[in-house]
């Protein structure tokens, strides 16, 4: 009889890395509660040192970042489905904890806000949708798109990826696949950490979602203390919206200045609430209009105003 092809190989080979089985969970059906766990940590602890594999292309994507910023322009992330949730996620933390507005960091998701709490089917399908729903955010070419594609071969990013590069803004992917060639063409460079085969083959919410959340938080963090949204590791640019912030500013003022939670308190009311601007008024005894003066003349970061790293972690 002839020998039949495999077929299975075959097809692997066609397959993104996120759609293919992985053989150490194979029979995961047939584990415990307990066995579960087991294999899913065991795949977790992967993705760290793929994360790390591609910290120079992390850091290239937080060196654009900040000069975007401050060219005057915006970071977008686009994406669709689980990697358009998790954009959304790190843009709508920005403003909260590093005080930024929100339009300086957008993310545009396939199917707009109904896909945060429920699937759109066919909307990551549609590529011009992504060129359009960058264009009704003013896209231009001082901004900076970074697609979020597991796959790498979402149809709805390519297209917001092909907009943004025939406008001339700087383009990046973020995907658990090598990009093929028709996205290489249309980005900067691309962050690929490789996780490998999913627990559940194709469930890109597992390692492939941790990997991006991972890679996110690096780039806005990273390019964020490059704004000089921190003094040391203390984030002094929060918005304090909540009672838990409001605490936390009183926390960082007290803690810096070396002074009451009480004391810290009337600092922050006299710095209309900005625990960056109450440190260099507190520390230096000045104003607040002075204290605001001398942080713009140092692109807001206090250590080129004030004397002396913060204090030593206790």
């Amino acid at each position: 009889m002839a020998r039949q092809p495999n077929t299975d190989a075959a097809h692997s080979a066609d397959l993104s890395l996120t759609e293919r089985r992985n053989p150490r969970t194979a029979m995961i059906d047939l584990a415990s509660p307990r066995e579960i766990v087991d294999l899913m940590s065991a795949e977790d602890a992967r993705v760290p040192a793929a994360v790390a594999a591609v910290g120079d292309a992390i850091a290239r994507a937080i060196e654009l970042a900040d000069a975007t910023w401050r060219a005057g322009g915006r970071l977008f992330y686009v994406g669709a489905g689980s990697s358009g949730r998790l954009g959304v996620l790190d843009a709508s933390e920005c403003p909260p904890t590093f005080g930024t507005e929100p339009e300086l960091v957008q993310a545009v998701i396939a199917g707009g806000a109904p896909a945060l709490t429920r699937a759109q089917e066919g909307a990551e399908d549609r590529a011009e949708d992504g060129g359009h729903d960058l264009d009704a955010r003013g896209l231009s070419e001082r901004d900076f798109v970074i697609g979020i594609a597991a796959s790498a071969t979402t149809p709805y990013v390519r297209g917001a990826l092909s907009h943004a590069h025939v406008l001339g803004a700087h383009t990046a992917i973020v995907t658990a696949s090598p990009p093929p060639p028709e996205i290489m063409a249309l980005v900067d460079f691309a962050i690929v950490p490789i996780v490998g085969p999913e627990v559940v083959t194709g469930s890109t919410r597992l390692k492939a979602g941790t990997a991006t959340k991972l890679v996110l938080n690096m780039i806005t963090t990273g390019a964020m203390i490059r704004q000089g949204k921190t003094y040391g590791n203390l984030m002094v640019d929060l918005r304090a919206t909540n009672a838990k912030l409001a605490a936390r500013a009183e926390r960082i003022v007290a803690e810096v200045c070396g002074i009451s939670r009480d004391e810290a308190r009337t600092a922050l009311e006299a710095a209309a609430g900005s625990a960056k601007t109450a440190i260099v008024m507190r520390r230096l005894g000045i104003s607040r209009d002075e204290a605001e003066e001398r942080l713009d003349d140092a692109e807001g970061m206090i250590r080129r105003i004030v004397p002396g790293p913060p204090p030593p972690v206790a």
